[in-house]
């Protein structure tokens, strides 16, 4: 009998997770190493710094998800580099050997090399940072009760660099905040000079939507109170005043950066392995050059006829190339073709606010109520447990009857709050 194939997966974001569910209880030995102990459901990172939900919510602990599994491990570590001639790679843990590597590490926040912004800025690549957000946004609110003028303006001020769905949903989300939950919440302070803006480099919000969905959400922007600012870069920010390309400065504690991502590359494979900060890959998602490393998701860079720079950077896109991946691995197994990966465009998505949404479809593009329910239906089923989904709707329906929610918790730890 034909011994067992051991393929080791560096990372359970949407890519990782989807090929594991899909190699559960099959022919080949896993080994998922991450750094985190837990998958994160990102779209809903917002909601989270925005104190709509807790962390727990869209959060799913591996061993939770991996529980009756027979062939799957998990190891909770960082893998340092890839030794591709040894077949083996060398995490904070020790070295594992594999048959197959499948690099799945996803993105972290691209600052594009200003340092400056990268030390002070806040960014939300992670549930960590989702809820540091969360924390610094409250303390700002707290802190304004007893600051002295001079520092007010800075605390007033909530700037979010890029107008991408990120940016868009935070805004509407803070704006909303302001509107109708700090009036209640603390009466006897005027939070109506409180200032969301959100600043994007190119003309128009959601710059990679249809034009409908690019004049919707400006609008809804503007109804909601946010100030949008476009053909605007952030040059510099030391953490109380952030300088713009036009030479304005607005004075804030609380600048948020979603205006990029970059891939979080491994050492170990040569340069000419990476394009744009991505592994470059070949059609069954083989990194260029290599014999046995494969790389999904938003780290690896494919060609196609139909995507000549490369798919977008989607859940959807890591979703369907783990599940690809995985395929090809079974018809390895069964010495069956292998199937060729292509990105179908299923359509793209932001939420701005109650009842404001947009939504691009290949056949149809809306905006208003309508698509904000097609937006909360398609991330609620997206949801992974019935309990989450259960937890998440009850969330949503309080907030939308009452315009208000619980979870309004500042945890800091060791570090001082005021």
């Amino acid at each position: 009998m034909e011994k067992r194939k051991k393929i080791v997966l560096i990372g359970g974001g949407f890519a990782g997770l989807h090929l594991a569910k899909k190699l559960n209880n099959e022919n080949f030995d896993v080994l998922l190493i991450d750094k985190q102990n837990h998958h994160q459901f990102q779209p809903l990172y917002y909601q989270v710094a925005c104190a709509r939900l807790e962390p727990s919510n869209i959060s799913f602990p591996f061993r939770k998800i991996f529980q009756k599994t027979k062939n799957i491990q998990i190891r909770l570590a960082e893998v340092k580099k890839i030794v591709s001639k040894e077949s083996k790679i060398e995490t904070s843990i020790g070295d594992y050997h594999y048959d197959y590597l499948v690099i799945a590490t996803g993105c972290k926040t691209n600052f594009f090399g200003n340092v400056e912004m990268a030390k002070h800025a806040l960014s939300m690549k992670t549930t960590e940072e989702a809820i540091d957000i969360r924390n610094n946004i409250l303390l700002s609110f707290e802190k304004i009760i007893s600051a002295e003028k001079k520092d007010r303006a800075a605390l007033m001020n909530i700037v979010l660099v890029g107008g991408g769905p990120t940016g868009v949903e935070l805004a509407g989300a803070f704006a909303e905040m302001r509107n109708h939950i700090l009036p209640r919440d603390y009466p006897h302070m005027d939070f109506s000079h409180l200032k969301v803006i959100l600043l994007e480099g190119s003309k128009h919000t959601l710059n990679s939507m249809s034009d409908e969905a690019k004049k919707a959400s400006h609008k809804y922007l503007k109804e909601l109170g946010v100030i949008v600012k476009t053909e605007t870069i952030v040059t510099n920010y030391d953490g109380q005043i952030a300088t713009l390309n036009d030479g304005e400065t607005i004075p804030t504690s609380n600048l948020i950066w979603a205006a990029g991502v970059t891939g979080n590359i491994i050492e170990g494979l040569p340069n000419e392995n990476i394009i744009k900060n991505r592994y470059k890959v070949d059609r069954y998602n083989k990194v260029i050059g290599t014999e046995n490393i494969y790389a999904i998701g938003d780290i690896a860079y494919m060609e196609t006829p139909l995507y000549p720079n490369s798919h977008p950077q989607l859940a959807n896109v890591a979703i369907n190339q783990g599940k690809n991946l995985a395929n090809n691995f079974l018809n390895m197994v069964k010495k069956k073709p292998l199937k060729e990966y292509e990105y179908k465009d299923l359509g793209s998505m932001a939420t701005v606010g109650k009842h404001r949404a947009v939504v691009d479809l290949p056949f149809m593009k809306f905006h208003g109520f309508f698509a904000w329910f097609v937006w909360m239906f398609l991330h609620l089923m997206l949801i992974l447990s019935v309990r989450n989904k259960i937890i998440i709707f009850f969330n949503w329906a309080w907030n939308y009857f009452t315009k208000d929610s619980s979870l309004r918790l500042i945890l800091k730890q060791k570090k001082e709050l005021i």
